[in-house]
C-alpha cells in the first residue's frame, strides 16, 4: 500500500476499534448518575476518555466536582506534550490549528507519529481524529441509552480497549534500548505513584523519564568518549 493508504489503514482501525470503547463510558457514566446530556457533552466537548473516565469516577465514589475536574484536568495536560511535537510536524495551516487541537489525543498522536512522510502523518492525524470522534461519540450515546439493559458493566471490562489498543500501536516504535528503559521507567513511575497522588498527576510525573534517561544516556557516552581518548 501507498503511504497515505497505510495511515488510512491504521487510522480507520484505531479509530474504529477505540471509538466503541466509548459505550463503556456511557454506560459508566449513566451509571453514576449523569443524565443523557450531560454524558454526551462531556464526550463532545472534553474528548480524551483517560480524563473522562477520571472525572465521572470521581463523581460516582462521591467526591467534590471540582476535585474531579482537576484530576480530569491534570489527567489531559499530557496532551500539551503531544501537541509541541505534532505542531511542527503536521504543520497545519493556522485557521484549522485552533480544531485539530481538539483532535490531539493519545490515538492520534501515535498513528501521526508512526507514518513517514508528512502528508501520510496528516492523514494519519486527521481520519484517526475524524473516525475516533464519530463512533466515541456514537458509542457513547447508545451506552447511555442503554445502561440499564446492559447490567453490571465492570464485568464487560470494555474500557480497557482504548488502552490495550494504545500499548499494541506503541510497543512497535520502542526499537532502541533507550526507548525501552524509557518506557519502562514511565509506567514503573505512573504505577508506582498512582496509589499517592491525585488522579492526572502520576502520568505527568511519569513524562520525567525521557528527560532522566536521555541525562543518563548523554553522561554515560560522555565517559566512553573520555575514556577512548
Amino acid at each position: 500500500p501507498t503511504p497515505d493508504r497505510r495511515a488510512t489503514r491504521d487510522a480507520l482501525g484505531v479509530g474504529v476499534a477505540v471509538g466503541l470503547s466509548g459505550f463503556a463510558f456511557g454506560v459508566y457514566a449513566a451509571g453514576a448518575g449523569l443524565s443523557l446530556l450531560q454524558t454526551c457533552v462531556l464526550s463532545l466537548f472534553v474528548f480524551t476518555g483517560a480524563s473522562q473516565f477520571a472525572l465521572v469516577g470521581a463523581i460516582a465514589s462521591g467526591g467534590n466536582p471540582y476535585t474531579a475536574a482537576a484530576g480530569a484536568f491534570f489527567l489531559g495536560v499530557r496532551n500539551a506534550f503531544y501537541g509541541l511535537r505534532l505542531a511542527p510536524m503536521l504543520q497545519l495551516p493556522r485557521a484549522v490549528k485552533p480544531f485539530a487541537a481538539h483532535w490531539v489525543i493519545d490515538e492520534t498522536s501515535v498513528v501521526a507519529f508512526a507514518q513517514k512522510g508528512r502528508r501520510a502523518q496528516r492523514v494519519g492525524f486527521v481520519v484517526t481524529g475524524l473516525s475516533l470522534y464519530i463512533c466515541w461519540n456514537l458509542s457513547t450515546l447508545l451506552g447511555a441509552l442503554g445502561a440499564e439493559a446492559l447490567g453490571d458493566t465492570d464485568a464487560w471490562g470494555l474500557d480497557a480497549a482504548g488502552p490495550a489498543v494504545f500499548l499494541a500501536l506503541l510497543a512497535p516504535m520502542l526499537k532502541t534500548g533507550v526507548e525501552r528503559v524509557t518506557a519502562v521507567l514511565a509506567v514503573a513511575l505512573g504505577l508506582g505513584l498512582l496509589p499517592v497522588l491525585p488522579a492526572g498527576v502520576p502520568v505527568l510525573v511519569a513524562a520525567l523519564a525521557a528527560p532522566v534517561v536521555l541525562y543518563v544516556h548523554g553522561k554515560r557516552g560522555v565517559a566512553k568518549e573520555e575514556e577512548s581518548a
